[in-house]
């Protein structure tokens, strides 16, 4: 089975020593993502933006490995303020609405206190087009 690292091209992988995704067989496994886009390395204000900017992230780390949202299986989404997670709960719904993955929302600090999200995904590559509801 091959193993292979895929990049965002963010100074924090080489910085920390991570992979944004890491295939292995028919699994994408997505680091913590947050908001930044990484191209201008910019990060909005407002908790919907960040959520939407980290799905975009999630989603060009995925196409990379060859999988697309609808074949995550798995989200765990980090937010430091609980009481805010009903802001992103629109967004979410936009890009999981059909895929429905088992997910957890965990209330910890983040390392930039600009980040108000960050959320990781798992994915099987195909499995999406088996999707039943």
């Amino acid at each position: 089975m091959e193993r292979r690292l895929i990049s965002s091209g963010s100074k924090f992988e080489k910085e920390i020593g991570y992979s944004r995704a890491v295939v292995d067989g028919d699994w994408v496994f997505v680091s913590g993502t947050t908001g930044f886009d990484y191209t201008s390395m910019t990060i909005a204000d407002g908790l919907a933006e960040q959520t939407d900017q980290c799905l975009r992230n999630i989603q060009a780390a995925l196409a990379q490995a060859g999988a697309t949202l609808a074949d995550v299986v798995r989200a765990v989404y980090v937010l430091p303020k609980a009481d805010e997670f009903p802001e992103c709960w629109p967004v979410l719904q936009r890009y999981f609405g059909e895929v429905r993955p088992a997910v957890m929302m965990i209330a910890a600090g983040l390392s930039d206190p600009r980040m108000r999200i960050e959320i990781e995904v798992t994915a099987r590559i195909g499995s999406g087009a088996r999707l039943q509801k």
